[in-house]
């Protein structure tokens, strides 16, 4: 199962938990899974069919390409960020 890593600003919704275990094989699957645990959490990862914009995900130290389509394997951690802009 994915080890999800929860920010700050979410973590009131998971009872204070910095990390959060969960099955998955997609970035999607991985949010439901995370939303059935703890809810209020989608509604702060996605808008829509995508995620919410300013939100950065790491799944293993990689930005990954296919949105909530993206693989997660089973030992996969799952980072959510703010996004940086700006130069």
């Amino acid at each position: 199962m994915a080890t999800v890593y929860i920010p700050a600003p979410m973590r009131k919704l998971t009872g204070g938990e910095t990390q959060v275990v969960v099955s998955g094989a997609t970035l999607r699957e991985v949010i439901d899974a995370l939303e059935a645990a703890h809810p209020g959490l989608k509604a702060r990862l996605v808008e829509g069919e995508k995620l919410r914009g300013g939100l950065a995900v790491f799944i293993d130290d990689q930005s990954p390409l296919g949105g909530l389509r993206a693989k997660v394997g089973p030992d996969s951690e799952v980072y959510f960020a703010p996004a940086v802009a700006g130069g």
